[in-house]
């Protein structure tokens, strides 16, 4: 048998490239196949954030005490046990439009929103650092936080401005040289900063179509800052993620990944779709990240129905280099949320039931205490663990045939790693491959294989499978039915 291996979702290919996948819904990729996306799981009992989550992190202390907080346009929480204790500032009142950027320096945990001054704790509440600028985000940078796209009273509002708080000192941010409390602009192109993270010792600093490279050289200067040849630059605050070694972040025509030595677009196949799906409008809100275990890149973006938050995901397997869709509606992420797993004591709260207790493998990070799981927040502001089963996922393969003889399929075995519990294959037929499609035959899956009966040129199959899935390709059964 000749076994067709799938090359991922590549809508801007040939529709006849061998292999290829035009559409897909919940199918990602794992290290050796196409697989279903993960099930959503809330933690035991952890009620909901009591407003939309504009930003969240889970940090850790010197003494390794792991906090995660959710930012929302008014105030500060942290998760305690079932529910979230508010512990932010009485002042904070935020905007239309903030999202809340986190730092982690030494034990003191910083965030910053774009509307009150940098905000601070060690453990309790947070309170306003009185000297510390406004800033739209953050970095923890070596002895340093860096402050960017800034407004305070010797500079006023300055998009392109960056400060550095004193050496070994979050709370004091009064310019001076001698404690190498600096400020300057990255002027470049032109235009505001959009983004930045660190990447090894330096510190990455994004605007939209451009790229500055910073490290720290001490007095007077303290970061010098030299900008990346290139037009490559980063759409927005969350839109860039550190995957070890590397950023992966969204631009504004290009996906890319950058090593500290060149930035290398890798949308490839999914370029033209990718930026035609994203919102101009809103596009400032995707949000990439890491999922460190299973080696993905989640790109959540708001497509052209949003109104806002992003309601759809690309995922990107680093090793396959192969893409995926799993769609979903989210207010912020979570790349390392803490689980506190389940009890004998909590799993009532689970289910009151052994039938029903939720559809995730007994191995996964949702019952164990202390384990990391890769988490987002949905729109009813609830946290959601995605480590579950499989969902239903759905797949259209590209066309399958040639342009003089006709075939008549009668059959379409697939190849699963991970059986699907039901499945079923609706037909689409042409006779040219630039003409209009026809709905050809269907059928439902049974003993790994689609009894399917169409004639045609050109065939084309949409695949909806239900199960926690992983298939790698497929082989289309068909006979010579003459020419036309």
């Amino acid at each position: 048998m000749t076994m067709t291996r799938f090359i991922g979702f590549a809508p801007d290919l040939p529709k006849d490239t061998p292999g290829v996948i035009i559409d897909c819904t919940q199918l990602i990729s794992n290290e050796h196949a196409m697989a279903a996306a993960p099930a959503a799981a809330a933690p035991t009992g952890l009620v909901a954030v009591t407003a939309a989550v504009r930003g969240a992190a889970t940090v850790t202390s010197t003494t390794g005490t792991r906090h995660t907080y959710a930012g929302t346009q008014t105030d500060l929480y942290e998760e305690n046990g079932t529910t979230w204790t508010d512990v932010g500032a009485s002042s904070l009142s935020g905007s239309s439009e903030n999202r809340w950027s986190f730092a982690q320096f030494g034990n003191a945990t910083l965030a910053a929103n774009n509307t009150q001054r940098i905000q601070a704790a060690t453990g309790g509440n947070f309170t306003e650092v009185t000297t510390a600028p406004v800033a739209e985000f953050i970095v923890a940078a070596k002895d340093f936080v860096l402050a960017f796209n800034t407004n305070e009273a010797t500079f006023g509002d300055q998009p392109d401005r960056w400060w550095s708080s004193s050496f070994q000192d979050h709370s004091l941010w009064t310019p001076d040289a001698a404690v190498q409390c600096v400020s300057g602009r990255l002027i470049g192109a032109g235009g505001a900063l959009t983004a930045a993270a660190m990447l090894g010792q330096t510190c990455i600093a994004y605007k939209s179509r451009q790229m500055f490279q910073g490290q720290y050289v001490g007095p007077p200067v303290v970061w010098q800052w030299d900008s990346i040849i290139g037009e490559q630059g980063c759409v927005g605050p969350e839109a860039v993620t550190d995957i070890g070694g590397a950023h992966v972040f969204v631009g504004e025509d290009n996906i890319w990944i950058y090593d500290g030595t060149r930035a290398v677009p890798i949308a490839g196949d999914i370029r033209q779709w990718f930026f035609t799906e994203l919102s101009g409008a809103w596009k400032g809100r995707t949000i990439v990240a890491w999922e460190r275990k299973n080696n993905r890149v989640w790109i959540f973006y708001p497509n052209s129905s949003s109104t806002g938050n992003p309601n759809a995901a690309v995922v990107y397997h680093l090793k396959t280099k192969r893409w995926g869709r799993a769609n979903r509606t989210i207010e912020a992420a979570l790349a390392n949320y803490k689980s506190a797993g389940v009890t004998w004591d909590t799993l009532s709260g689970v289910s009151a039931t052994w039938d029903g207790l939720p559809d995730i493998p007994w191995d996964s990070s949702f019952w164990q205490a202390g384990t990391l799981s890769f988490s987002v927040f949905d729109t009813s502001h609830k946290l959601q663990s995605l480590i579950g089963s499989g969902e239903d996922c759905s797949l259209t393969t590209g066309d399958i045939g040639d342009d003089i003889g006709v075939s008549s399929v009668n059959q379409l075995v697939m190849r699963f790693d991970a059986t699907p519990v039901s499945g079923t294959v609706t037909g689409q037929i042409r006779d040219e491959l630039g003409g209009a499609q026809s709905t050809g035959g269907t059928g439902t899956y049974s003993n790994e294989k689609f009894d399917i009966r169409q004639t045609a040129r050109w065939h084309r199959f949409a695949i909806s499978l239900t199960g926690d899935v992983e298939v790698s390709g497929l082989d289309v059964r068909a006979a010579k039915a003459g020419k036309r």
